[in-house]
């Protein structure tokens, strides 16, 4: 476990708003942001009182100091604990979430505080978007997958049999304080599958930010505050540029979703288990796209080489013999991965649309591709 170097930076904050209107926040980005929270989180609160809904695994390492600092601040706290994981993310665990606030007294004017990861971070915030139809809320991600990702653009779900996030509603948090410091709690392959979200901004539109990872994505995952701050940083700003321009997803914000069709397949595939990570289906599913690309000719071989070479060097899955070879998962075959992908948000007329790439830092949405051309590569699994 790495120790925070809280005399470099617990005083500052870097700060990246997300332009929206009436619903702008800011993201709130530096170390020893969970002992300050207390001045970021006053000045939202209508009264001195805020309910935490967090995970055990979670409570365990950060709710303590949380909560202290709020209490020492007169700002009473009333945690609600979950079982970790992403079952939790189920109606039965949002009917018992929404049970426990309405029975805490939640009035239309308090603040819920979502302190884990995505899971948390998603069914939080669900609840509170529908919660007497519509409670303000707060991000506090403790992982990186959620501090770059998930806990930034208002996207709320539970998931449901037939596929991943498909009952949820955007409902943009007030604010997210994402502390470095508590990333160095994170256990190895955790830590390398908030990193594939990382690596996907630089694989949409940066080519640079790709360059830029491939030389330092080692000492982030190795805990290097300074690159981890970078790199998380320009993450959220690359999302909130997006998220600025189109809020619900109606056009380019698809883009986010790369490697996300393949991924979440492979996520329903394995029963949203422990044995395979968001992160982890999310890098398969990048690897896949890549290959995809080459195969219909809008990508050059070199370049899917070259970005699923740094998914492997970072211990990321880049396909599906990856994931056969770590025994995480015994992928279904082609026409079962393209049914389960039929269930992906991004269907239009009863047809997929891929987020695929003309290189590194080029990705597209393409709406009507060869569903035949894609099957071959995914029955190719050595080239997938």
């Amino acid at each position: 476990m790495n120790t925070p170097n809280h005399t470099a930076h617990a005083a500052k904050a870097d700060t990246v708003p997300v332009s929206l209107g009436d619903r702008s926040y800011d993201v709130r980005i530096g170390s020893g942001l969970l002992q300050a929270a207390a001045g970021h989180i006053q000045p939202l609160l209508k009264r001195p009182f805020v309910l935490i809904v967090t995970d055990a695994t979670v409570a365990a390492l950060h709710l303590e100091p949380l909560t202290r600092a709020l209490n020492d601040a007169d700002i009473k706290t009333l945690p609600i604990v979950l079982p970790a994981g992403e079952a939790t993310k189920s109606f039965a665990h949002l009917e018992d979430l929404l049970s426990q606030l309405i029975d805490a007294g939640v009035e239309r004017t308090d603040m819920i505080i979502a302190l884990g990861g995505g899971v948390i971070g998603d069914l939080a915030g669900f609840a509170a978007a529908i919660l007497r139809r519509g409670v303000d809320f707060i991000q506090i991600p403790t992982t990186l997958l959620a501090q770059v990702d998930s806990s930034v653009g208002g996207k709320t779900a539970i998931d449901m049999a037939q596929g991943k996030n498909l009952v949820g509603a955007f409902h943009q948090p007030r604010l997210v304080l994402a502390d470095i410091d508590v990333l160095a709690t994170l256990d190895k392959r955790e830590l390398r599958a908030g990193y594939a979200e990382v690596v996907k901004y630089g694989l949409i539109d940066d080519p640079e930010f790709f360059a830029w990872l491939e030389t330092n994505g080692a000492q982030l995952l190795d805990g290097d505050t300074d690159t981890r701050i970078q790199a998380v940083r320009r993450s959220i700003a690359a999302k909130a540029r997006v998220v600025a321009a189109d809020e619900r997803e109606g056009g380019q914000r698809a883009l986010l979703n790369l490697g996300h069709t393949f991924g979440h397949a492979l996520e329903t595939a394995a029963g949203y288990s422990g044995d395979l990570l968001h992160g982890e289906a999310v890098a398969a599913g990048m690897g896949i796209a890549f290959d995809v690309s080459v195969h219909l000719g809008f990508c050059p071989a070199d370049d899917a080489e070259r970005a699923k070479a740094h998914l492997r060097a970072s211990g990321l899955p880049a396909g599906i013999t990856d994931l056969e070879k770590s025994n995480r998962l015994k992928v279904p075959d082609a026409d079962d991965l393209i049914r389960l992908m039929g269930q992906d948000k991004k269907v239009s007329g009863g047809k997929i649309t891929f987020i695929l790439a003309r290189g590194i830092g080029q990705s597209f949405i393409a709406p009507d591709i060869d569903m035949e051309k894609v099957a071959q590569v995914l029955s190719n699994k050595e080239a997938a």
